[in-house]
């Protein structure tokens, strides 16, 4: 199993921080949030439950460009190998 050295830029966990903080963000918005924060500054990886979750809202038009930036972010963060 390879690793992943990528991380939450600066930029998306700032994003990150705001939509857990806003109360109108929907659900999957706040999960991806959190992911994202807890790779900021870590070596922590995307799991494969989390990166399934990302591919869905990159491939669906009914999320948010902030949740799509989030995904964005986590599935770019995921082992290679799966």
């Amino acid at each position: 199993m390879g690793s992943n050295t990528k991380a939450t830029s600066n930029s998306v966990a700032h994003l990150a921080s705001e939509t857990l903080r806003d109360p109108n963000a929907s659900a999957i918005a706040k999960s991806l949030a959190a992911s994202a924060l807890a790779q900021a500054n870590s070596s922590k990886q995307t799991g494969a439950k989390m990166e399934h979750e990302a591919g869905k809202v990159l491939q669906s038009d009914k999320y948010s460009e902030i949740s799509k930036t989030l995904a964005g972010s986590l599935v770019s963060q995921s082992l290679k190998s799966r």
